[in-house]
């Protein structure tokens, strides 16, 4: 199955959009029409900036990013090629932040696609932040095309596997194809992809859970529903007619749980206003993506909710209700509308990053849970999400999740993303099959188990969060700048690291090269006695460490390197000499071996 498309621009649809007048073609130079001059007008006064379009650019950022992309010749900014690359990063067109940007661009938009400075600057600068952020390189995953790559990898892997069954206790589940099969990520910053079903509405069943733990936990404080519900992971079936010792259900992620958490949230309102309201919230909580209801799992759930009912009636014997609660009947019909909540994979990825970013969601900037009580629900999925699963979960993925029934798992990595996986076939625990497959494939990959992070831990997972340009980058400069400043334990650790102590900068220059051009004897000595350095490389000018020593009149250096730097050829072209005599050598013991061998 393909990967699903970032949206792209439809520029067929801007130019329509934009005034009839600017639909116009430019010859040479762009030139503004007396339309977009109106449009540029109205935008410098909706900012009250009264400066002249015509007047000179000065060196911001959003000059800055129209230099990146113009064409030099023209000097004129492609639309298209902007927006490839803004998608690059992981942003879309539909992203709210971007929303004010896409309407100036649909305003001023021209027949042949290309802006000069004045209209882009003005279509951007109203969402500079989040743009100059993404094209910086300054969101969470600064990779993120590799990222998605991979991700692409750890899903196709998991396509193969058709083990499992579809859940066929509630009849609308059992209607859903084993094949259906979407992974949706999103980061703390709004990046985003989608694999396979991520556009296909499913009831979020047990994951409406944290959800709803969340928004209480918010509502009325974390202290005030521990009263009346637990914390510990009960050890048994999600649906099983128990309580802990001090007679509350063990969890909020347990359907016991998740039926009294129904109970204490608005209870002074009417029944119609308390679903409005949750409906409200999980699409704050969703960034306004997807969230819909059916009717049809409601009525299913409830036709076919006799251990529900049991488990309400067994915790009203036990006086687990709080006082003012809603009433029994109305309390269950609340709990069945919850799970019959409809979201899609993106929506999904969205609600779990609003978990990963300490309950603000990422792409509206909305604050819409409280911290503590995201940490408390992700501290309660990390033990309890994954239904009798959840203790090996937690050993092997180590991170928050929630699993449904429908097939859905809501994965959290904390300060980094939400993925949501949606797969039918369920294994004998009640837990999507190919969702459990990817989160495990998921921390092989990467050093997101809660865990790895561990001193002295020794992994060879990738860091999403670092840009491998960057981690060079800074390799080789605290390489120079340990040799230019002559801190020889720094030098024998990165040998230690078995880092290349002969890598160079831009410019060709190697710790030898700085080493010499400060005189540090000790540098030079191990670099070219205790490790396989090149002893003459040369600069981007021709320079070799010689020529530095001797430039900045370092005698020592320069007796050192003169007297030593020949030998040290010598010693390792009979070295290398030896070394390819040792392999012929061997290579005809081996040959004859053979032959014998034949005879």
């Amino acid at each position: 199955m393909s990967a699903t498309r970032p949206l792209r621009l439809d520029t067929n649809s801007l130019i329509e959009s934009a005034p009839k007048d600017a639909r116009v073609r430019r010859h040479g130079k762009q030139r503004m029409t007396e339309s977009q001059r109106r449009s540029l007008r109205r935008l410098k006064h909706e900012r009250g900036n009264g400066s002249d379009p015509s007047s000179p650019s000065h060196d911001t950022l959003e000059d800055t990013i129209f230099n990146t992309f113009r064409d030099v010749k023209s000097d004129l900014l492609s639309v298209a090629t902007f927006i490839k690359h803004l998608e690059e990063t992981g942003l879309r067109q539909d992203d709210p932040r971007l929303q004010e940007c896409i309407k100036h661009l649909q305003e001023v938009l021209s027949e042949d696609e290309h802006m000069d400075r004045d209209i882009f600057i003005q279509c951007i600068s109203e969402n500079i932040g989040v743009i100059g952020r993404a094209l910086t390189g300054n969101f969470v995953i600064p990779e993120w095309k590799s990222f998605c790559s991979y991700i692409e990898e750890i899903y196709n892997k998991a396509e193969s596997n058709i083990s499992g069954k579809v859940a066929d206790y509630i009849p609308q589940l059992a209607r859903f194809s084993p094949d259906n099969w979407g992974v949706a990520v999103c980061s703390v910053d709004g990046q985003r992809y989608g694999i396979g079903d991520t556009n296909v509405p499913l009831s979020l069943q047990s994951c409406s859970k944290p959800m709803t733990y969340a928004i209480a936990a918010t509502e009325m404080g974390t202290d005030y529903v521990h009263q009346f519900v637990g914390l510990e992971p009960s050890g048994r079936s999600f649906n099983e007619l128990s309580l802990n010792h001090n007679k509350q259900p063990h969890n909020p992620m347990i359907n016991a749980g998740a039926i009294l958490m129904s109970s204490i949230i608005k209870p002074d309102l009417s029944a119609a206003d308390r679903f409005d309201y949750m409906m409200n919230q999980y699409q704050k909580i969703a960034g306004g993506e997807f969230v819909g209801f059916s009717n049809a799992t409601y009525l299913s759930e409830r036709d076919t909710a006799d251990r529900n009912f049991a488990l309400a009636y067994y915790m009203r014997e036990n006086k687990c209700f709080p006082p003012g609660s809603t009433g029994l009947q109305e309390t269950l019909e609340f709990y069945f509308q919850l799970c019959s909540i409809e979201v899609t994979c993106e929506a999904g990825a969205v609600m779990a990053a609003t978990l990963a970013n300490g309950g603000i969601c990422p792409i509206t900037e909305e604050r819409v849970l409280d911290p503590d009580s995201v940490r408390n629900t992700l501290s309660l999925m990390h033990s309890c999400g994954m239904y009798d699963h959840s203790g090996e979960f937690a050993f092997k993925v180590g991170l928050p999740a929630k699993s449904g029934v429908a097939g859905a798992v809501l994965l959290v990595v904390p300060n980094v993303c939400g993925i949501m996986t949606w797969s039918p076939p369920l294994d004998t625990m009640g837990n999507s099959v190919r969702g459990v497959q990817f989160c495990n494939d998921l921390v092989s990959r990467f050093n997101f188990h809660n865990y790895d992070i561990l001193k002295h831990h020794t992994t060879h997972k990738l860091d999403p969060c670092k840009s491998n340009a960057d981690a060079q980058s800074h390799e080789v400069v605290n390489l120079l700048f340990s040799a230019a400043n002559g801190d020889l334990t720094a030098i024998r650790r990165y040998s230690v690291l078995n880092v290349d102590l002969g890598k160079s900068d831009y410019d060709g220059r190697t710790a030898l090269h700085l080493g010499a051009a400060e005189g540090r004897l000790d540098v030079i000595k191990f670099l070219l006695e205790r490790c396989p350095v090149n002893p003459c490389p040369r600069d981007r000018w021709g320079f070799t460490p010689l020529d530095e020593a001797k430039r900045f009149g370092h005698t020592e250096v320069v007796e050192y390197l003169e007297k030593n730097v020949a030998a040290l050829k010598k010693k390792r072209k009979r070295k290398s000499e030896s070394s390819d005599m040792c392999l012929r050598s061997k290579k005809s013991a081996e040959l004859e071996e053979t032959k014998n061998g034949q005879d």
